[in-house]
């Protein structure tokens, strides 16, 4: 989870409010979380009847903004204004335009009221005098798309925080086939809670029960398939995301094969341990220990060394260094090094 979005919940929870917040980014998941806050948790109930105003810039002026923001909290100790949607404010004529004709205000806020600045699907210009105001008055935070490689991470962090353990292959898995959408991530495991309330891990069988993504065709299981030797698996495979490319962007596939490789490497050197001393040591669930284990036979600590390196390489022609072949190109070519190695 965003640790800057976590910061400011917990001033939040403190009572400790600035006098305006803007907040902006093309990750819509903690702005609408952030918006949600401010709209239920900071009012109670009886006090949002008349101290809760929320606006939207594509139907109001930026007088009407100021308006609300000077207003008196009713039978409350301050009231909160929302602006939805601020990129479409209308401003005045001329340069004095949307955010920027907020400026009066912004300098000299009232100490009444709680202003909060929905700019949603793009980040404000932090070169504007608007911007560089709201950093001196309050608070600006900004909602980062997460690389796809990183999906994995925040799945697996998502879940610590909710109590509800997601294991790396999981985490993988639905990383996969969900996208980069952090909202629909988050519904589908909280769906799966919904419907086991008593377990404390996500595993596979739940995600296929639940959300219908198989264990058939996951990039996690992409190289398990390659050093297993089970090659008509691999050409299954490998012709699935040939033709499925939303499902398999290359970032994710090489992080998935640099995990894979690098815990074949570790693997090398905890030889003759337990099932459980090998899992721990390599951040795995024991089921899987077997097949690593047994893998180690066909792939020496030097082959495996080589496939890190070939990663390295596949990564950099992913992203346009020294290659401007397609990710179906790379995807074929990589396997078939590999496979060569």
């Amino acid at each position: 989870m965003s640790a800057e979005y976590n910061k400011i919940i917990q001033m939040l929870e403190m009572k400790q409010f600035a006098p305006v917040y803007l907040a902006d980014g093309e990750e819509p998941y903690y702005l609408d979380k952030l918006t949600g806050y401010f709209e239920t948790a900071i009012l109670n109930e009886s006090e949002r009847d008349f101290n809760l105003t929320v606006l939207y810039g594509k139907e109001v002026q930026w007088q009407d903004v100021v308006t609300a923001c000077r207003r008196f909290p009713m039978f409350a100790e301050r009231q909160v204004v929302i602006l939805k949607d601020a990129a479409s404010l209308r401003g005045g004529e001329g340069d004095d335009k949307g955010l920027n004709s907020l400026l009066g205000y912004i300098n000299n806020p009232s100490p009444a009221t709680v202003f909060f600045i929905e700019h949603p699907f793009k980040k404000a210009d932090v070169r504007t005098k608007f911007v560089k105001k709201v950093k001196e008055k309050g608070v600006h935070f900004t909602s980062d798309k997460i690389r796809d490689e990183k999906i994995p991470d925040w799945v697996e962090q998502y879940g610590k925080e909710i109590g509800f353990a997601v294991p790396r292959q999981e985490a993988e898995m639905l990383a996969s086939y969900l996208g980069n959408d952090l909202q629909k991530i988050v519904n589908e495991i909280q769906k799966i809670r919904i419907n086991v309330p008593d377990d404390i891990q996500l595993t596979a069988q739940l995600i296929q029960k639940y959300i219908g993504i198989s264990k058939e065709y996951n990039i996690f299981d992409f190289p398990a398939a390659l050093t297993s030797n089970n090659r008509d698996k691999l050409f299954r495979m490998l012709s699935f995301f040939l033709s499925n490319s939303k499902a398999a962007p290359m970032p994710l596939i090489i992080g998935s094969f640099y995990n894979h490789f690098n815990r074949l490497y570790a693997a090398h050197f905890v030889k003759g341990k337990s099932d459980k001393e090998i899992a721990s040591a390599l951040g795995m669930s024991p089921y899987f220990v077997k097949d690593t284990m047994s893998a180690l036979n066909s792939w020496p600590l030097q082959r495996v060394e080589r496939c890190i390196l070939l990663l390295g390489r596949y990564n950099n022609m992913a992203v346009g260094i020294n290659s401007t072949a397609d990710d179906r190109e790379l995807l074929r070519e990589m396997v078939g090094r590999m496979m060569e190695v």
